[in-house]
């Protein structure tokens, strides 16, 4: 019955998550069509054929939207708790690994998404990077998006995954590192694309480890905000970086590339390292 109850409400958190995200979409869409003169049925039709298209202003309005409808209603039905216990730990010395860490993995991600034989559609990536440049586009990527993902995913979804293997007596190693995988998955396959999704299983991963030794969706937040405002920064001071390989980003000396992937583990074995001593549950 425990493990009905458990996928009832990882379906029920992950349902909710995307409703907020299309009933947002639609609203907003729908009133910029309505400005722009266009009739009920022509809205109704490219809905139902999944082609309903936001300006870039529109798709800052519904991320923005999004994202506090979804922090809205899973802290006020208590989805995912909240309390300032590991706050009050003072974890600041963890935390600043955890930004080290989310600063490594930039390269090597980059690199690894280029290497994968499918891109991101046209479309999605030009409505991308017109947010980051909108000037309430880092309200949205660098704030509010951690902030709601990271209470969906760990704090309801891996939350009651690692709940269930509570009883175990034996397995439990093994339970963990599914739920883990499952929900690092589930974060992956609700961002849409090949792309989105190998990088955002690889950093489900690695917070879904920081959840389970703490216990708190603080360290997801940080790796969140690190790597969300460095995408933000990287999009705002290079123009050309979402069309340019890394190779060209450094001047088309594929030595840099390596040197660059070589120095990226310089942060992220220390790193790891450090918040395996550091990273531990309130007391």
């Amino acid at each position: 019955m425990k493990y009905v109850k458990t996928i009832i409400e990882t379906i029920l958190y992950v349902i909710a998550f995307l409703v907020i995200q299309m009933f947002v979409t639609f609203i907003v869409v729908g009133i910029q069509y309505f400005k722009s003169g266009s009739q009920l049925s022509e809205l109704a039709e490219q809905a139902a054929n999944g082609a309903m298209t936001p300006s870039a202003t529109s798709f800052v309005i519904i991320s923005i939207a999004s994202s506090v409808l979804t922090l809205a209603l899973f802290l006020l039905l208590h989805w995912t708790p909240a309390n300032g216990a590991y706050l009050r730990s003072r974890p600041w010395t963890a935390m600043a690994w955890v930004a080290i860490l989310a600063l490594g993995t930039i390269i090597p991600s980059t690199w690894l998404g280029e290497k994968i034989p499918y891109e991101m559609p046209e479309e999605m990536e030009i409505l991308l990077t017109d947010m980051m440049r909108n000037r309430w586009g880092y309200l949205s990527v660098g704030i509010l998006v951690p902030l709601a993902e990271e209470a969906v995913f760990r704090g309801a979804i891996l939350r009651v995954l690692l709940n269930l293997g509570k009883d175990k007596e034996q397995g439990a190693g093994l339970w963990t590192c599914g739920a883990i995988v499952v929900s690092a998955f589930i974060f992956g396959a609700v961002h849409g694309n090949v792309q989105q999704f190998v990088h955002a299983t690889l950093i489900g991963l690695v917070i879904g480890w920081m959840y389970y030794r703490t216990g708190s969706i603080i360290p997801g937040i940080v790796f969140h905000w690190v790597n969300n405002s460095a995408a933000y920064v990287i999009t705002n001071l290079i123009p050309t970086a979402n069309d340019a390989k890394l190779v060209d980003i450094f001047g088309g000396d594929q030595r840099a590339v390596y040197m660059a992937l070589g120095f990226s583990c310089c942060l992220i074995f220390p790193a790891l390292f450090q918040l395996y001593l550091r990273l531990r549950k309130a007391e």
